[in-house]
């Protein structure tokens, strides 16, 4: 599936939203926000982003055979991150797209995503990116910009997958020579630099290595989550 294939747009099936607004004059669509849907199933997911007394939507929704639908259109401000800041942004519906990504979540027997499923993702973000100015710092997960509340996508979404096709960030650091340990201060201090706002200590920890290191979620600050999170705003010109 390619992005720039009429194939691939032409699939892509129109269920509009009512649970959308007008987005402010002059603000840049700036921001990629990935969710997964946290519900039994899809079509349950679909009918909530498309219900209008749930108040709820998001640009987009990626079922697990691949199935795209457009719910608002770009130009809209679709109602999907909620409550949260990612660097400078304190209002990201208003700067952002938003996809979600059928999966029960945490909360209905978390699962990882079909390849079918990634290859649509790869697709549709490949696509947007085509048609708005979206940094790779700013291809986030609903958790990064609200890890006081939201663990979604997750840690079994395949964020190097992604990476490996140009979108979002990504970094695989040496650390074999055991010099990149630092303090939990220090530590959290690069987390306000590469974006994470004024949220709970140890939530934000989580958040970043459900993002970038899946492996352990524990919160706990060590060298390779210190290597990881200095590439990253090497890559990102952060420093």
């Amino acid at each position: 599936m390619s992005a720039g294939n009429t194939d691939f747009k032409n699939r892509i099936i129109a269920r509009p939203s009512p649970n959308y607004g007008d987005r402010p004059d002059g603000v840049p669509i700036d921001i990629l926000v990935l969710h997964y849907t946290g519900m039994q199933s899809g079509k349950a997911a679909l009918d909530r982003l498309c219900d209008p007394a749930a108040s709820v939507s998001s640009h987009y929704l990626v079922e697990e055979d691949g199935t795209i639908f457009r719910l608002v259109d770009e130009d809209k401000r679709a109602w999907h991150a909620g409550r949260g800041q990612w660097q400078e942004c304190d209002d990201v519906n208003s700067s952002s797209i938003g996809i979600e990504i059928v999966n029960p979540g945490h909360e209905f027997g978390y699962r990882p995503f079909p390849d079918i499923q990634i290859d649509a993702v790869i697709a549709l973000c490949r696509d947007i990116l085509t048609r708005h100015d979206i940094r790779p710092d700013r291809i986030i997960a609903h958790s990064d910009m609200a890890p006081d509340r939201k663990e979604d996508p997750g840690e079994l979404f395949p964020w190097d997958r992604l990476a490996a096709n140009g979108i979002g960030l990504w970094a695989t650091p040496d650390i074999t020579k055991g010099d990149e340990a630092c303090t939990e201060t220090e530590f959290d201090a690069m987390l306000d630099r590469l974006g994470y706002g004024p949220n709970d200590a140890l939530k934000r920890r989580i958040a970043f290595q459900r993002h970038w290191r899946p492996a352990d979620i524990s919160g706990k600050v060590d060298g390779e989550c210190a290597a990881i999170l200095r590439a990253l705003l090497d890559k990102a010109g952060l420093y």
